[in-house]
């Protein structure tokens, strides 16, 4: 029996598609968004999901996404994020606003869309909505000012819609990921110093089987190794 929609939007190669795998292992009906969905051919057929293509920065292209979804809408998570490295006194303003769109307006667009959705879903825990952040929204890098500014933004919408959202029913939490990602091609050296994939996976999904008496809005998540 379905446990009903996931929707992952910035599908990859990475904790994405652990997430995947893990959301449909558990029963969930699954649509994997991405700006190339060529690249998530086998992962869609290995887990039976629904691909879309959308930038994710698009009002249209995401509120299309949700409007075609099935009715019962449970999970919803926000990949996607750019960076643009350099002094701020030499940073091209268009890849700046380019960078807040994918990773701040982005977030918002489907946290909107997400909670429009969830809204209608019956019983006491309506969904969750789940944003994948960094330590660049806690603290600002040097020469990495708007990967810190979208990070930000994006941990305050995460902050605002809990607040809003939690007493409606819809749980919203911000990741905080604290750390490179082993990935394809970027596989962990031994050292211990990469997060595993598919432990970020199973904490994302402890997030979701929360019961709503114990709801966290954040959580961080790093290599034991990691200085912070």
């Amino acid at each position: 029996m379905s446990k009903g929609t996931a929707v992952i939007v910035g599908a990859g190669s990475g904790v994405s598609a652990s997430l995947a795998r893990q959301l449909a292992a558990k029963g969930y009906d699954l649509v994997l968004g991405a700006r190339n969905t060529a690249k998530l051919s086998d992962l869609a057929a290995e887990t039976n999901a629904k691909t879309v293509s959308l930038d994710g920065s698009d009002p249209a292209q995401m509120a299309a996404v949700f409007e075609a979804l099935p009715s019962d809408l449970r999970v919803a998570i926000y990949n996607p994020s750019a960076r643009v490295r350099g002094s701020v006194t030499e940073l091209d303003p268009e890849a700046v606003r380019n960078a807040m769109q994918v990773t701040a307006f982005g977030a918002f667009l489907l946290g909107q869309q997400a909670a429009i959705r969830m809204a209608q879903n019956a019983g006491e825990t309506k969904g969750t909505i789940l944003f994948t952040g960094a330590s660049a929204g806690v603290k600002g890098f040097a020469n990495s000012a708007p990967f810190a500014m979208g990070k930000f933004a994006q941990r305050g919408l995460a902050q605002s819609m809990a607040r809003e959202l939690h007493p409606q029913g819809i749980h919203v939490a911000w990741v905080n990921i604290d750390g490179a990602i082993a990935t394809p091609g970027r596989e962990n050296d031994g050292s211990d110093r990469m997060l595993d994939p598919e432990a970020l996976a199973v904490a994302y999904l402890q997030l979701i089987d929360q019961h709503r008496s114990a709801w966290s809005s954040e959580i961080t998540l790093r290599p034991w190794v990691e200085s912070f």
